[in-house]
């Protein structure tokens, strides 16, 4: 929970959970999805004393607990899993600096497009559609923008045949064509 005070982190054994932090007047900016095997809570480890983030399931979750004294005591008798977690670090900064850089760079209609690129690289689809059911709203969330541009871009990106869209639904009719409207940013590369 966000603002809680850190007691360890979590490993999801089974689900998905948005991650998100509070913004400007209680606005949630979804920070990242994370699914099976993904870790929820390491960002509230080091000098912070309360989680600055949160996260809610969005579907049912099994998660694993790794209390702060295990965790510590595992990073201080074992160099590998240190040196796998400093990675993980590295990883995480650098995923936290590419998502500030697209945002500040990005139209909304190529952020959009990079949320749904997103969506489809690390869920998949079934019978072509996204396997992540998300609201309007929580694609506004991640993408840092409002509802009503989502929808816009959305009814936008379906009128070109990029898209099919069903409800909460969503299939990706066009993926090259989705890439190549973002290309010159590269970020449809990463995680």
């Amino acid at each position: 929970m966000e603002g809680a005070m850190v007691s360890g982190l979590f490993i999801i054994l089974k689900g998905v959970a948005k991650v998100f932090r509070t913004g400007i007047n209680g606005r949630e900016q979804i920070v990242r999805f994370a699914k099976e095997g993904e870790i929820v809570g390491h960002r509230g480890f080091g000098s912070e004393e309360s989680y600055p983030i949160g996260a809610i399931a969005l579907e049912e979750v099994l998660l694993c607990y790794f209390s702060k004294e295990h965790l510590k005591e595992a990073l201080l008798n074992s160099a590998k899993f240190s040196f796998d977690m400093m990675l993980f670090y590295a990883n995480e900064l650098n995923r936290s600096e590419s998502k500030v850089k697209k945002i500040s760079q990005m139209t909304v209609r190529e952020r959009v497009i990079d949320t749904l690129l997103y969506i489809n690289r690390k869920f998949g689809t079934t019978d072509g559609y996204l396997n992540l059911l998300l609201t309007r709203k929580e694609y506004a969330d991640y993408a840092g923008t409002t509802e009503e541009q989502v929808i816009r871009t959305l009814s936008s990106l379906k009128k070109e045949g990029l898209i099919g869209v069903r409800v909460k639904q969503i299939s990706i009719i066009d993926l090259e064509g989705l890439k190549s409207e973002i290309s010159q940013h590269n970020f449809f590369l990463g995680s």
